[in-house]
């Protein structure tokens, strides 16, 4: 077997019954369950969620993007494989551990398969809060040119790249583009201050003004718990993306949950400890393979620069890489995620004929295979 035939690529052409189009993200797709379908789920497996709650079948592919685009390797290889299994079991795990230590439940409902989540309608709140205990990346590059105000939040002369700062450093952006917010560019991903936030809270979906503070405790707590536990198998939590949302539970009480995903490979830096103390950086995430990426090409700058968009989709589109280049990820978010979880992270042989039998046998959930 080739290590392309344990890679699930495609992920939106599942059979699962369903009477909405399927939201096909960068790396997720999305399958909302019919009203009837969900109804039943809920009493049968005894969801905690308002029985009229509409829920689905999330399903992670194996595709791997960077700089707003998906890669692709040689000998079609078409993703990296462990890579959805890795970065499922890693999110189940610390939000699992979030609701062990009373911080907050999450979007997750049910784990059918190691890349299915079946998971609940939340009215997302349109931030994306990166946390941030070391100045690097991005960041770095704006304080090296002189910047020392981000989101409204001023920082110390002085430092240097890859330093950990004095405290933890929340920097939320915009998720998606909203309009009609006074100082705020109607663009995705645009910097915000918390002043923005309070001034336009209705605008970012809160509930009440008083939730800013409560989504505030629950990143740093999330943080902080994530950042222990890696501490203790000798990493570096250095940033990551919180992101959090609206539910209603069976006893018809509004929360914030926690959703999308935390803690991965793809949406943090991870650093190994042992080599941060003798001066070196030594990636266990993705940056890894951004930073091959900007070697790998002879003009970085068409992966760096936003202008030249359609340049770099067509360079992601017609250069397929070496196969080491995406097994080197495997390897990376496979290692990484058995150090959080304890467990060997399986990597199935057909993965989509696995989730297909799991969710016609165990959830009812396909009418036919095809």
């Amino acid at each position: 077997m080739s290590f392309a035939d344990q890679v699930l690529a495609v992920n939106n052409d599942l059979p699962i019954r369903t009477d909405q189009p399927v939201h096909n993200g960068k790396v997720r797709s999305v399958y909302w369950l019919t009203a009837a379908d969900s109804a039943r789920l809920i009493k049968e497996k005894n969801y905690d969620v308002a029985s009229d709650a509409p829920l689905a079948i999330m399903v992670i592919s194996d595709r791997i993007s960077a700089f707003d685009c998906i890669w692709h390797a040689e000998n079609n290889l078409q993703g990296v494989p462990g890579k959805g299994a890795a970065l499922n079991a890693i999110s189940s795990h610390w939000f699992k551990l979030f609701k062990q230590q009373g911080l907050a439940d999450s979007h997750i409902l049910d784990i059918p398969h190691p890349l299915v989540w079946i998971v609940q309608k939340a009215k997302p709140i349109m931030i994306e809060a990166i946390a941030r205990q070391y100045i690097t990346g991005s960041m770095w590059r704006a304080y090296s040119q002189g910047e020392r105000e981000f989101c409204g939040i001023k920082i110390n002369d002085g430092l240097k790249k890859d330093q950990k700062l004095a405290e933890l450093l929340v920097t939320p952006s915009t998720k998606g583009i909203l309009k009609d917010i006074p100082g705020v560019p109607a663009v995705d991903d645009v910097n915000i201050t918390r002043k923005n936030i309070e001034d336009n809270f209705l605008s970012f979906n809160f509930t009440h003004v008083e939730h800013i503070a409560q989504y505030e405790k629950l990143l740093r707590e999330g943080f902080n718990v994530i950042s222990e536990a890696l501490a203790d198998v000798k990493q570096i939590f250095v940033d990551t993306k919180f992101e959090f949302g609206y539910v209603t539970d069976k006893a018809g009480n509004e929360k914030i949950i926690y959703m999308d995903e935390v803690g991965t490979p793809d949406s943090s830096r991870i650093w190994d400890e042992e080599q941060y103390t003798q001066g070196n950086i030594v990636e266990n995430s993705k940056e890894d393979f951004r930073q091959f990426l900007l070697k790998h090409f002879p003009d970085a700058d068409v992966l760096l620069n936003k202008d030249r968009m359609l340049e770099r989709a067509e360079l992601a589109k017609n250069n397929a890489l070496p196969v080491d280049a995406l097994m080197k990820i495997s390897e990376t978010y496979c290692q990484i995620a058995e150090k959080i979880i304890g467990e060997k992270i399986v990597i199935s042989k057909d993965p989509k004929a696995e989730i297909i039998l799991i969710l016609k046998e165990q959830y009812q959930l396909i009418d036919s295979i095809n």
